[in-house]
């Protein structure tokens, strides 16, 4: 038991894994619990500290899919992209990946827990990233900021297509995760993904993360707080900050937010301290498919069986689950993490690409 222990901390804190990363997928993980089980504000406000719930409503899931770009890179080669039949063998398993998490969205839809579930549109954002794995840092991030500018301006367009007035619209917004379009979000990834191809681990990235991702920010909450000129439906939805909306403004500022706090993450874990501190939020997300899909499990038993509903959003809000939910997969997390090591979850999927997609050369 003893040695397991210290096999699974040297895991946890050795240097195949960033410290940082874990953090920001755990305070993802923890913002997303937050967007789903409380009741948030609807604008933020410094000086107004019941207003503050606001931060997780939309930053928590693009920080969430910026982290899945910046998994990309680092399992593609990090600062050098993999070359040849090493990179073809991890996009296979990428792709492989990518159907796996579209298959676990869908049970989860399935459950009837009234959320936007979103493992479909991760997995086609998988799916849209892999013809990127090949480019250097430069390449992918003008993509990035060329797609985060462009795309909002089509997003109102796509958004008025015909197939969404048809009468199995839900039904498709949920397969393919259209409250998370990957029209939009894939410059989120791509953001991601090119940081990783940057150096992640250098402190001199780090801190012009910081320092971008801060200036994106008061560049797109500040246009945002000017005064608006009449607009009709299409440019008020271009010209947009509010979560979830896929504007331009949310694009810059929520983008540059969650870049600023992935740095801040990375920066922070230097400090040995902090670090140690941090371990169960650096633990969940460790394994953060597993944390996800047990609070959506979770919820949609107690759900089920003290409301006989599992649909009923504002009766199990009513329960106060965010605190017993978040503490019990905090402590779940860092037990596992500890005692068994890898996410179940995470295990079952890396397990089942690596069978099915050999490593081993083509004669």
């Amino acid at each position: 038991m003893r040695a397991r222990l210290r096999s699974n901390w040297d895991r946890l804190n050795g240097p195949d894994r960033i410290a940082g990363v874990d953090l920001a997928r755990g305070l993802a993980i923890i913002g997303m619990f937050a967007a789903h089980l409380l009741v948030t504000a609807d604008r933020f406000a410094w000086d107004d500290p019941t207003t503050w719930t606001a931060l997780v409503d939309g930053r928590s899931s693009i920080l969430f899919a910026t982290l899945a770009g910046v998994s990309i890179g680092l399992v593609t080669g990090a600062r050098s992209p993999l070359q040849g039949e090493r990179m073809a063998i991890v996009r296979w398993r990428l792709a492989l990946r990518a159907a796996m998490l579209l298959v676990l969205g869908i049970l989860l839809i399935i459950t009837g827990v009234p959320v936007y579930v979103i493992l479909p549109a991760y997995a086609i954002l998988f799916l849209l990233a892999l013809p990127f794995t090949g480019m250097p840092a430069r390449t992918v991030l003008w993509a990035a900021a060329a797609l985060a500018l462009i795309m909002p301006l089509l997003q109102p367009l796509l958004n008025a297509l015909p197939v969404w007035q048809s009468p199995y619209s839900g039904e498709i917004d949920a397969f393919i995760g259209w409250h998370y379009p990957f029209t939009v979000w894939i410059a989120f990834v791509l953001a991601g993904l090119g940081i990783a191809r940057a150096g992640i681990t250098r402190e001199t990235v780090q801190v012009r993360m910081l320092v971008a991702g801060s200036a994106l920010a008061v560049i797109g909450y500040g246009l945002a707080e000017l005064p608006a000129a009449p607009a009709d439906g299409y440019w008020r939805s271009v010209w947009s900050a509010e979560p979830h909306s896929s504007g331009l403004l949310e694009v810059i500022g929520s983008g540059g937010f969650v870049i600023a706090v992935l740095a801040a993450c990375l920066l922070l874990c230097r400090l040995g301290v902090l670090k140690a501190i941090v371990l169960p939020l650096r633990a969940t997300g460790a394994m953060p498919l597993t944390a996800y899909t047990a609070q959506l499990v979770i919820w949609a038993i107690v759900a089920g069986v003290t409301l006989g509903d599992t649909t009923d959003l504002s009766g199990f809000r009513a329960l106060d689950p965010f605190w017993p939910l978040t503490i019990g997969v905090l402590v779940g997390c860092t037990a596992w993490a500890l005692l068994i090591g890898r996410g179940p979850l995470e295990w079952v999927m890396d397990r089942t690409a690596k069978r099915v997609v050999s490593s081993e050369p083509r004669r």
